[in-house]
């Protein structure tokens, strides 16, 4: 028990909530790890700085939760998460590992695409687009604006004028199709992802390739956000 302790409140039941959580956290982070001991009662009290009392309580929680384990003998140790726990934690952390794939991949290559197309677009690239745009709004269903979000794109490879990015976007957009979903699941998130294809169409129809590469970078930052926000992940980097 050497991490830094907080301060915790003076009312009884708040004290005892809030010890729980802390060690619940302890546990979570791996801070403590099954099998760990936890010192002896009165050691722990006066090292948290509370009363026995608000300690048996906080025990008496995590042990209900089955975070913990009294042994006589071998005192208050933490104990093995079930396995569904560990399927759980395994599946967020391979969540996590496939948006920083995807975003990882787009980045890599989707401002290249919006500064070529910035340089290269033709007036009918240029209308196609604007098209689509019009036809996007944070009202539409999930699907609807996830299907007009990749039109924009593969539109926006082909103003670059370069079959093999256009081939490139096209694979790269069913590799995270799945992922980018998410970041339309919500009316705010459809409303950002139009506000981020307005930046950028702006930048290539001014023929600015900082720009429309600065807007692309600056849109999937905040879909990668969204992402993470309506998978409970987290802005994973």
């Amino acid at each position: 028990m050497n991490s830094k302790v907080p301060a915790f409140r003076r009312r009884p039941r708040s004290v005892s909530a809030e010890v729980a959580a802390y060690l619940e956290q302890r546990i979570a982070s791996g801070d403590l790890n099954p099998g760990d001991r936890f010192p002896a009662e009165r050691e722990l009290a006066q090292s948290l700085s509370i009363s026995r009392a608000s300690l048996r309580e906080a025990m008496r929680e995590l042990e209900n939760k089955g975070l913990i384990e009294r042994r006589p003998g071998r005192g208050t140790i933490v104990t093995e998460p079930p396995r569904e726990v560990d399927e759980l934690l395994r599946e967020l952390a391979e969540t996590r590992q496939e948006q920083r794939n995807v975003n990882e991949l787009r980045r890599l290559v989707e401002p290249g695409i919006a500064g070529h197309a910035a340089l290269r677009a033709h007036p009918s690239n240029l209308l196609r687009l604007e098209d689509i745009l019009r036809q996007s709004n944070e009202n539409l269903t999930p699907a609807e604006s996830l299907r007009l979000d990749l039109e924009f794109h593969s539109l926006l490879a082909q103003a670059a004028q370069n079959p093999l990015l256009t081939t490139l976007l096209t694979l790269s957009s069913r590799w995270t199709e799945d992922v980018r979903r998410h970041s339309h699941a919500t009316q705010e998130g459809r409303r950002i992802s139009v506000e981020g294809h307005r930046a950028i169409l702006q930048a290539v129809a001014a023929h600015d390739r900082l720009a429309a590469e600065a807007a692309m970078l600056a849109h999937l930052d905040d879909v990668h956000t969204l992402i993470a926000q309506h998978t409970g992940t987290g802005v994973a980097q």
